[in-house]
């Protein structure tokens, strides 16, 4: 086999198999309503693109199942307890300098406004390869959700699902449906023999089960309470009522959309709770459950009780994967509070972003000058660096945290999938034209997207030219243009791509 050949059969294995391109591409296939947790400028390029065929994925690879390796191994790499797996001999890393030439320039492009930072890092080694300015804090936008993450896979580790109960109340007849933070949990049918580790919980089968219960029981009439106590503090987000986000609450169905079908940014109800409470009543009178009187908000009994029925999420990991590929704000909020429940804080705004940096130090990341307000990245007061988003994604690649595998294989894929899907289409890193030649950066790059007014982030993993797989973080602040942004953005990350940089 050609030199030329084997590099290229290298970069598409441990592309593939190394950070999990076919894991992303089933998920987005099942991504259904989810998709629209990412800011609105985000998918506006796509939104302007409607009726574009995108491309497929890369000729030749197979789709496997969506369980993400137990642990990413690069080709001709070894393991080790302690951390990366060193790449093979025959699998050089590139220079600092050979980095600094080729990214250098593109650092002056006009277009990453006033601010701008970034760090590559090897994922083999775990050394720092090149960095600008890699210390220095500035809002991440969307990639904060590789933080929150990463908090939260280490709180509760990855099979941790979320329950949605239906428990006897405190009178006879009376039921209370308790929510338990289920971002995904859906008012629609499962369909028959869907993967439970892929497809979300139903109120319609909790309803079935219920019903089934109360039958048990000789019991068809029923009052009905929801609790939602289990997060406290503000419902709204700073940013207020928002279509990029519902009110935060223990209870949703179809993250409080008014259309439950809608799979872009829109309007949610101001009652999340209320409303899918309503809709359980409505799925008990189908199932020959009468709801006497009306639903209102209550209180579990207090200890410990048996539930009539309950629900199950999707694993953690599962969510972790469906938040980054698609910039799910809801979900991104709904894991800062299941972080803030395994790590013990207020199960609310302030509490998750306190959950999120005890979990970060206890993996002696670096976080000096970061500020943690949210979940989702929405809050612009937030503020990471380069370094610390680089060191996370270097964490996830690593054989001695097989908890954080979900955290590589939910990021977008340049050109083809989540948020990166309309990128990476023209040139190389160009962004123009989607449903044209993909660049060659295409289905090399995996990053978490950030797109605030102003700000533009891109961090993820990359396969460089020599098969070498890294971890790259590329932040900016102060930008008049997103688009032409995000196109220097991509143009960093497929300068790493398209050098051996030596």
């Amino acid at each position: 086999m050609e030199k030329t050949e084997a590099t290229a059969v290298r970069r598409l294995v441990v592309t593939a198999a190394g950070a999990g391109l076919a894991v992303a591409l089933a998920s987005v296939a099942a991504a259904g309503p989810w998709q629209s947790g990412q800011r609105t400028a985000e998918r506006r390029a796509a939104d302007r693109r409607d009726g574009i065929r995108r491309p497929g994925p890369p000729p030749g690879l197979a789709l496997p199942s969506a369980a993400a390796p137990p642990v990413l191994t690069g080709l001709d790499a070894g393991t080790t307890s302690a951390g990366p797996a060193p790449a093979g001999p025959d699998v050089p890393a590139p220079t600092t300098q050979g980095l600094a030439d080729a990214t250098g320039p593109l650092f002056d492009d006009p277009a990453l406004g006033g601010t701008r930072t970034g760090a590559v890092l090897d994922a083999g080694t775990g050394r720092l390869l090149y960095g600008h300015d890699q210390d220095t804090a500035s809002a991440p936008a969307s990639t904060t959700k590789i933080a929150t993450a990463t908090a939260a896979l280490e709180a509760l580790g990855p099979g941790h699902r979320i329950a949605t109960r239906v428990l006897p109340g405190a009178g006879p007849g009376a039921i209370v449906l308790v929510g338990g933070g289920d971002p995904t949990l859906t008012a629609s049918p499962t369909p028959a023999g869907a993967d439970p580790d892929a497809t979300p919980a139903s109120l319609v089968t909790l309803a079935a089960d219920t019903a089934k219960a109360l039958r048990a029981r000789r019991t068809t009439e029923v009052t009905l309470t929801y609790d939602t106590s289990l997060y406290t503090g503000p419902l709204l987000h700073p940013i207020g009522v928002n279509d990029n986000i519902a009110p935060v609450t223990a209870l949703m169905a179809d993250e409080g959309r008014t259309d439950p079908a809608s799979t872009e940014d829109a309007p949610r109800q101001a009652d999340p709770a209320a409303s899918a409470a309503r809709t359980f009543a409505t799925l008990l009178g189908r199932d020959g459950i009468t709801v006497r009187g009306q639903v209102k908000p209550g209180s579990a009994p207090a200890g410990t009780h048996a539930p009539l029925a309950q629900v199950l999420s999707m694993p953690l990991s599962a969510l972790v994967e469906r938040m980054l590929t698609n910039s799910d704000n809801d979900i991104a909020e709904a894991l800062a509070r299941q972080a803030a429940l395994g790590t013990g804080t207020p199960v609310s705004f302030t509490g998750g972003a306190q959950a999120i940096r005890e979990q970060l130090t206890r993996l002696r990341m670096p976080l000096a000058g970061t500020v943690f307000d949210d979940g989702s990245g929405l809050d612009r007061d937030d503020r990471l660096t380069p370094d610390l988003l680089a060191h996370l994604l270097l964490d996830s690649a690593s054989p001695a945290h097989p908890e954080l595998r979900s955290v590589l294989s939910g990021l977008p894929v340049a050109g083809f999938t989540g948020t990166l899907a309309d990128r990476f289409q023209s040139g190389e890193g160009d962004t123009a034209a989607a449903g044209g030649p993909p660049s060659s950066a295409a289905g090399l790059v995996r990053a978490k997207t950030g797109t605030l007014t102003g700000v533009n982030t891109l961090a993820g993993t990359v396969v460089d030219g020599d098969g070498r797989l890294l971890v790259f973080a590329f932040m900016t602040s102060g930008t008049t243009d997103p688009d032409a942004a995000q196109g220097a953005l991509d143009r960093l990350a497929s300068a790493v791509a398209g050098c051996g940089c030596r």
